[in-house]
């Protein structure tokens, strides 16, 4: 929602707090002049003084969801209490947690069969439940709400244990442990449904239990939980050897609930920063003996990814002349990558304003439609609105635009909404301390070095946009400009991860991407890429051999492109108790 769709008049400010009039009850009023309305145009926040109307242009109406129908019966057959007990679950944790036992279409079955009923409960309320057969078939409710089992278990409490799914939930619970809740679909590092619960549930906590499986995705699934939650309260919980997850430990022969709680006891915290040891890093270190160096995360453009793969917890500076589309064809980087990978992002462009402006740019390429009525649908407006809402975060301009100011409301996104990366564009625009006892070069140094260390941290993807100097001009065109054409040092090129040029020939009427550098060879190669660049959307087409351009003008926002051409992974069950004996 912008102002102007409420009638209020901003006068044309873009950030800070200011005062106007209340198109509710201005003209109901003796006093016109009488300027009533505070809004605050960061927050997005306003009230009226004199009639009390007051929300914020942010929100965005609650998603409904369906519940479904809590009937009370936590009766489960003699065949199922066996099951759970050959897994050292007793019926009266079965009842404590409210499993249940029914008949449900099961599609992996194509009909009706009996199934164990993990019910998913907010405020005491049923809000989703996950159906599974003694097979191992998992299915939950349609279009009902994503949210961890057992929730409401965790709130107000002082510490939690995270597990990757129920039977391991049931498993602490048999042992005492009750403030415990597993994630809801296995182990994907994908935590969006966490959004919600960040400030209610967890940032009063002294101690988060992670109690995940030991296989590389139970691994990504702890990382992404520490990204998110903070590293200094995580503790990781570890199982005695041949165990893979806290059920096995508590099945296991000589082991039992002892064992468990034995495991929390011994729960190691998250290694001091910047310290480390060979067990530290050995699962992955298996992993890549196993798999070897693997390529990053591409964009589906497949001469510009043979160039260039990415990967989080890495730099990258882009350049290039004024008005040649660099920001552009990052915006083109940044929606391909958030749309297959799912890598929410923030930005910091004061370039890129007002905001409304490049909201509607990102929305083009979306929707592969010009943002206007009459070529855009309301529907698809309205879903590519919620979209970007969901996946893109602005930062700002504000009255102090140093890097420090916004590296920490960058820090508190990470938290709050688990942003994957983060653009700066461009570094002329941001407030400089630049003190006497330090040359440019040292300064530049340093502002790389804490950008770097800040994607280290946070394991986030940061892209920083920076001009070069003036160019030279050869028969009436530019020369292509390197990382080292940046003005203040050469620390832009010695330093950053990934680097890339954007420069837009106008003899060929083409788009050249020059990737500069790429710091690890797994991860690609130097080269260039051809574009064309599509003016109904926004949306660049790889040029080849002068062919004419293949315009692509499809909605990225449908299923189709989602699952088939991007390859977006479905949520995953990957539950590994099915080794126990049934």
């Amino acid at each position: 929602m912008m102002w102007q769709d409420l009638g209020v008049d901003v006068k044309n400010r873009i950030s800070g707090q200011i005062k106007t009039y209340c198109p509710k009850c201005r003209n109901k009023r003796s006093d016109k002049r009488d300027a009533s309305l505070s809004c605050n145009l960061d927050t997005g926040a306003y009230k009226c003084h004199y009639c009390e109307w007051s929300g914020n242009i942010n929100s965005t109406p609650a998603k409904t969801y369906f519940k479904p129908e809590w009937k009370n019966n936590t009766t489960v057959p003699d065949h199922i209490v066996k099951w759970f007990e050959g897994r050292g679950i007793n019926q009266s944790t079965l009842l404590k947690a409210r499993v249940t036992y029914g008949n449900e279409y099961m599609p992996q079955k194509g009909s009706e069969v009996g199934t164990i009923q993990f019910n998913y409960f907010i405020n005491n309320e049923l809000v989703n439940v996950k159906y599974r057969t003694l097979d191992k078939n998992f299915k939950l409710v349609s279009n009902a709400e994503l949210v961890p089992y057992n929730i409401d278990s965790i709130h107000n409490e002082k510490t939690c244990v995270i597990t990757e799914g129920e039977i391991d939930c049931l498993s602490f619970i048999q042992c005492g442990i009750t403030s415990v809740i597993s994630v809801p679909n296995g182990a994907t590092s994908n935590l969006d449904y966490l959004d919600r619960f960040i400030e209610s549930h967890f940032e009063d906590k002294d101690e988060i239990f992670i109690a995940v499986d030991t296989d590389k995705k139970g691994l990504d699934l702890r990382n992404e939980l520490v990204r998110r939650l903070g590293a200094e309260k995580c503790r990781i919980v570890t199982y005695v050897e041949g165990c893979k997850d806290i059920n096995e430990v508590l099945c296991k022969p000589g082991h039992g609930s002892t064992a468990v709680l034995q495991a929390i006891e011994d729960a190691q915290y998250v290694k001091i920063e910047g310290v480390f040891e060979v067990i530290d890093v050995s699962s992955q270190l298996d992993i890549l003996f196993n798999e070897g160096l693997q390529k990053g995360a591409t964009i589906g453009q497949p001469h510009f990814d043979d160039h260039i793969s990415w990967v989080t917890g890495r730099l990258c500076v882009v350049t290039g002349i004024p008005s040649h589309g660099k920001s552009e064809f990052l915006d083109e980087i940044i929606y391909r990558l958030n749309l297959k990978h799912k890598w929410r992002v923030a930005y910091f462009s004061p370039e890129n304003h007002p905001l409304e402006w490049h909201i509607s740019k990102v929305v083009s390429k979306l929707t592969g439609k010009k943002f206007e009525k009459d070529k855009l649908s309301h529907e698809e407006y309205k879903k590519s609105v919620n979209y970007t809402n969901d996946n893109y975060f602005f930062i700002a301009p504000m009255d102090s635009s140093d890097i420090d100011t916004i590296l920490e409301k960058a820090a508190s996104l990470v938290r709050r909404k688990g942003i994957k990366m983060l653009v700066i564009d461009p570094y002329n625009k941001l407030e400089h301390n630049l003190t006497r006892d330090l040359s440019e070069t040292q300064y530049v140094s340093q502002f790389l070095d804490k950008l770097i260390s800040f994607a280290k941290k946070h394991n986030i993807l940061c892209f920083l946009v920076a001009h070069p100097v003036k160019m030279k001009v050869e028969e009436g065109l530019y020369e292509v400009p390197n990382l080292y054409s940046i003005s203040g040092s050469a620390h832009f090129y010695n330093k950053t991860d990934y680097g890339i040029s954007v420069y837009r020939n106008f003899v060929t009427n083409t788009v050249e991407v020059y990737v500069q550098k790429v710091k690890f060879r797994h991860l690609g190669k130097p080269g260039v890429s051809y574009f064309h660049y599509n003016l109904e959307n926004g949306r660049y087409v790889q040029s080849y051999n002068d062919q004419p351009p293949a315009w692509d003008n499809t909605n990225h926002l449908t299923k189709q492109l989602y699952n088939d051409e991007l390859n977006i992974e479905e949520p995953e069950f990957d539950f590994d108790d099915g080794d126990l004996p049934m």
